[in-house]
């Protein structure tokens, strides 16, 4: 072994050490059936059994993660999260307002340039593309494009996954809605998003409840727009009941990168900076794979011939993920700012 992989192996025992003195990891909005989050959550403990991880709100969204941090700077208990899981938009805003603290992970090279803070204040984890998953009991005909969603047919019948006033997720299905209607990545896409709600909330097919499998198998919210990836899940939670069906729509189809971060303010440090090297190793990223989402390391892990073929036979067809627009930071940032500040005056639906 070189010297250099002497002290990174000296370095990763002294970090291993560290994590287990705290103690405790605490984490926020991670649902387990978001993104393969439980059999990820259930490979570290198994990894490190001598690290409790103590799980906050899965079900925040990322404003609320950012919040949460805020909230707890001065406060190093069980409240107070150590890392953050967000949406792209939410990195660089954090890192602006002093909440996140710089770590480099050893497989930090194999991280795209495009998904990751140069200094090491967030990095990409994952992404999916919107889709939309239907319950088949009660739609007939399979909506396979935003258009189709301001059918009459769909009557009181669309929700999204999120509030667009806070959860990324919902604000980037607008931005796709808006891509759909030939809006700029952008300003305008997030203006034409916002239009395209407006039209669906007059029309009385959107219903302000925020989506899940269980609102879809309840009949609350037949047609959601969400990541492929909790759409798949959810797919295989129904296991039948209803059946449903996951569309990648025909056009405005958008890739959505999350980033992790690391609180500037927490409790346990050296156990959030363990946590990252598991995320972003080989184990780490392929569960992510078995939970339907593309890891970000996902091209270099393919050339290197790691990714079983059963996990990569799992995920929709290739041609949907060919179409994928994958917007830029200042895109993502400049729709944010729209969809956020002008849903209640375009569209007026409370989405809770």
């Amino acid at each position: 072994m070189n010297f250099a992989g002497a002290a990174d192996s000296q370095s990763m025992d002294e970090l291993v050490a560290a994590a287990k003195a705290e103690g405790m990891l605490t984490t926020i909005a991670l649902p387990h059936d978001w993104c393969g989050y439980g059999g990820v959550i259930a490979g570290f403990k198994a990894k490190y059994p001598e690290i409790t991880v103590n799980e906050l709100n899965p079900d925040a969204g990322s404003a609320d993660e950012l919040e949460a941090i805020k909230a707890n700077k001065d406060n190093t208990g069980p409240q107070a999260p150590d890392v953050i899981d967000v949406g792209l938009a939410f990195g660089p805003a954090a890192k602006a307002e002093g909440l996140t603290q710089a770590y480099k992970v050893s497989t930090w090279d194999s991280i795209p340039d495009g998904a990751k803070d140069a200094d090491g204040f967030w990095y990409g984890d994952y992404y999916g593309v919107m889709a939309f998953l239907v319950n088949k009991d009660l739609v007939t005909n399979t909506p396979m494009d935003w258009a189709d969603l301001l059918k009459p047919e769909y009557a009181g019948q669309v929700a999204l996954a999120g509030d667009p006033r806070a959860s990324n997720q919902a604000i980037l299905a607008a931005l796709a809605a808006g891509l759909s209607r030939g809006g700029a990545s952008g300003t305008d896409a997030g203006e034409k998003g916002l239009e395209f709600f407006a039209e669906m909330n007059k029309a009385g097919n959107f219903v302000p409840v925020i989506g899940k499998a269980g609102t879809l198998a309840q009949g609350a919210t037949p047609i959601v727009a969400m990541w492929d990836y909790n759409a798949l899940a959810a797919k295989d939670t129904l296991a039948g009941n209803p059946p449903v069906e996951v569309i990648v729509p025909a056009t405005g189809v958008l890739a959505g990168v999350y980033v992790q971060a690391i609180s500037a303010y927490a409790p346990h440090p050296n156990a959030a900076k363990l946590w990252m090297e598991y995320l972003y190793s080989d184990e780490g990223q392929l569960g992510w794979l078995a939970g339907y989402c593309h890891p970000i390391r996902f091209n270099d892990m393919a050339a290197r011939g790691v990714i079983p073929q059963d996990l990569l036979d799992k995920l929709p067809p290739a041609e949907g993920y060919a179409k994928a627009y994958f917007p830029t930071l200042d895109e993502v940032n400049a729709n944010k700012e729209a969809v956020v500040a002008g849903w209640d005056a375009v569209v007026g639906a409370n989405v809770q």
